[in-house]
């Protein structure tokens, strides 16, 4: 099997890095929720070497993560756990979870179970952080978003481009802060919450 590639992921690493370098300083433990093809792990762990990067998906996208993470070879990243938001979550408490491009792909049903793992999971003061497309006051921030999500429904109804303020009132039931919302490119969104 060759590793996987995503382009967006090449793209908007950077940027992503830089708002995590600043919110993220402090953290030791972080769990990664859905990593893909396990880039980004890779990209962060490297350059984030203070912080253990837990990787987690479900078991099909593993050997991709995988091939990523023996080339790599970093003692701060750690083997995919397998994590599926329909079931309990597979490690204790951390200090600090991200996912990147979840939210629009799962059904807003896991969407809020990602928030029930999030306030049984994330140590007080911890940090959130979700990078992807959202919708503010039912308004996409883009044509092309607009275009992206009415593809995302059509092959899936139950996926989409969510709402911000209704993700930020999940957040808040969960007992989390919005602290920044920073635009990334591709009309994306990186927010960043902190646990109260």
């Amino acid at each position: 099997m060759a590793k996987p590639f995503s382009q967006a992921c090449e793209n908007n690493k950077k940027p992503i890095l830089k708002v995590l370098t600043q919110v993220l300083n402090k953290t030791k433990v972080l769990l990664e929720i859905g990593s893909g093809t396990g880039q980004h792990s890779v990209f962060f762990a490297e350059q984030l070497p203070h912080l253990q990067w837990h990787t987690s998906d479900r078991a099909i996208n593993h050997e991709g993560i995988n091939l990523w993470h023996h080339e790599a070879n970093l003692t701060n990243l750690h083997a995919p756990l397998e994590l599926d938001l329909n079931n309990e979550w597979p490690i204790d408490k951390v200090d600090a979870i991200y996912t990147a491009n979840t939210f629009h792909i799962v059904s807003w049903q896991l969407v809020e179970r990602f928030f029930d793992g999030v306030k049984r999971h994330l140590n007080s003061d911890g940090m959130l952080c979700i990078y992807g497309p959202f919708k503010y006051q039912d308004e996409f921030t883009s044509p092309s978003n607009d275009d992206f999500s009415a593809f995302l429904t059509e092959r899936d109804p139950l996926s989409g481009i969510r709402d911000f303020e209704a993700v930020e009132q999940l957040a808040k039931q969960a007992g989390l802060t919005l602290i920044s919302d920073t635009a990334m490119p591709a009309n994306n969104q990186l927010l960043v919450f902190k646990r109260q």
